[in-house]
């Protein structure tokens, strides 16, 4: 059983060839079986692999590539790398092959640039040397956190639907969105607000769309990225099909596709990454692994060592990043992108962070979630781990937080103004524009509706 309260040094190392080895001197809890019960390592070192290795054998080769060009087969004792035209891989049968021969082995890297205190673990990328574009990196998740509290502030008083806060994956959404170009592609779940406001969705579009409102979707931004998505891992196969679209065109652009870990146990999102290393497809899945699928832990939801070694069945690349690490995450779409846009092929990515609010608002995580475990992780929050390392490599100054803060304020203040002020959309428009004839069962419904609306006005009008 995997115990309630989990502190940031528990990380456990991930699966090496089917054995799970913890670092040296580590003791896990019983049961745990090297799952990973934390979403980043302080002290891993930037493409770190990952588990620590031990014991015999060839040092397994980074999959991070086509399964062609990376898949190593050992025959007789001896490794050889398959021809880049191979086809069948570790699955072709050759003559006097031994009995139980070890036919491949992979690994999986896991990338971050800051510790939890800010500190650089090593060098940093090009990007992560400029003032402004760390400034923006910053201001983009401060931004998102300070609508994410007014989206739960109005939903509390009645005046927004269910709301998905992103409070503690603020790292993922704005870092993959900064690591976009303009014309790519965004094919987002339901907690990507950071990523849609980078590229251009403004507050008030998302507050109608949580409003109930359909002109939320016709937001600002490429008129490309799709709408938001709530049914878990449909959007994999959209995204599949528009990198297919893309590739057909001979375009030089991809498509970032996000979804939750729970959606990596779906079939959606299996058929769409195996789909898309079928064809070498521009598309980066981005997991967004908050260690909970609802109430559902991540250990219980499914029993892969980690959720980027789902790449190795499709034949494409996959690796783990910081999910709390907004310039290790930008800087791994960025290569992935780049990878994508070349023809080289997908890639999973594996943003390791830490849900630290309700599912929803409609949501009660203490049910079912310890307020050890919340704290602990609290200490691995991303929008302080940025603030200290600016604070550091730029001087920082509180002046500088506070005119950020109240600029933030200002723009979601403005933007609910706006929101609360428009006027709501007629219940009967969701099914103007369904069909071009109603048919008979939703002909009622709309009878119905009306019916509920007249008497609903007669109640008014009476009272």
């Amino acid at each position: 059983m995997v115990p309630a309260t989990i502190a940031p040094d528990d990380w456990l190392a991930v699966a090496d060839s089917g054995r799970v080895q913890r670092p040296s001197g580590a003791a896990g809890p019983a049961g745990v079986s090297g799952r990973e019960t934390n979403p980043a390592t302080p002290s891993a070192p930037f493409g770190a692999p990952n588990p620590v290795r031990g014991g015999p054998g060839p040092s397994p080769l980074a999959f991070s590539g086509p399964l062609a060009h990376d898949l190593f087969v050992a025959e007789n004792g001896r490794t050889s790398g398959l021809a880049d035209d191979a086809t069948t891989s570790g699955t072709t049968l050759t003559s006097g092959t031994p009995w139980g021969t070890e036919v491949a082995r992979f690994d999986v890297k896991r990338y971050g640039c800051l510790d939890a205190d800010g500190t650089a673990r090593g060098p940093l990328p090009d990007f992560a040397h400029d003032r402004d574009r760390l400034t923006a990196l910053y201001r983009a998740m401060l931004l998102t956190r300070v609508f994410d509290e007014k989206a739960v502030a109005l939903q509390r008083t009645g005046r927004l639907g269910t709301f998905p806060s992103s409070l503690g994956q603020e790292a993922v959404a704005v870092g993959l969105g900064a690591a976009m170009r303009p014309d790519d592609i965004l094919v987002p779940s339901f907690r990507e607000q950071g990523a849609q406001f980078w590229r251009g969705v403004r507050p008030l579009d998302l507050l109608l769309y949580w409003g109930g409102d359909e002109q939320g979707s016709n937001f600002g931004g490429p008129v490309e990225d799709f709408p938001i998505c709530v049914p878990v891992g449909t959007q994999a196969a959209h995204a599949a099909g528009v990198a297919l679209a893309l590739q057909l065109r001979g375009e030089q652009r991809a498509v970032v596709c996000v979804v939750g870990d729970g959606a990596t146990s779906r079939g959606d999102v299996n058929a769409a990454m195996n789909f898309a290393g079928v064809r070498r497809l521009p598309v980066v899945f981005v997991a967004n692994n908050n260690q909970w699928a609802i109430s559902v832990r991540r250990a219980a939801q499914t029993a892969a060592e980690t959720l980027a070694q789902k790449a190795i069945a499709a034949g494409i690349g996959g690796e783990q990043v910081d999910g709390n690490d907004v310039i290790a995450v930008q800087a791994r779409v960025e290569a992935a992108l780049e990878r994508a846009r070349s023809g080289t092929g997908p890639t999973l990515l594996e943003a390791l962070t830490y849900r630290l609010a309700d599912h929803t608002t409609a949501d009660d995580a203490s049910r079912y979630r310890a307020d050890g475990e919340l704290s602990a992780q609290w200490r691995l929050d991303p929008v302080a781990r940025l603030r200290a390392h600016l604070i550091s490599a730029i001087g920082w100054q509180s002046d500088d937080e506070q005119r950020l803060l109240s600029e933030c304020r200002d723009a979601i203040d403005a933007a609910a103004e706006t929101y609360l002020a428009a006027t709501p959309p007629e219940p009967t428009e969701m099914f103007d524009y369904l069909h071009a004839t109603l048919p008979e069962p939703v002909r009622h419904q709309l009878d119905d509706l009306l019916a509920n609306v007249a008497r609903t006005e007669r109640g008014h009008h009476d009272g």
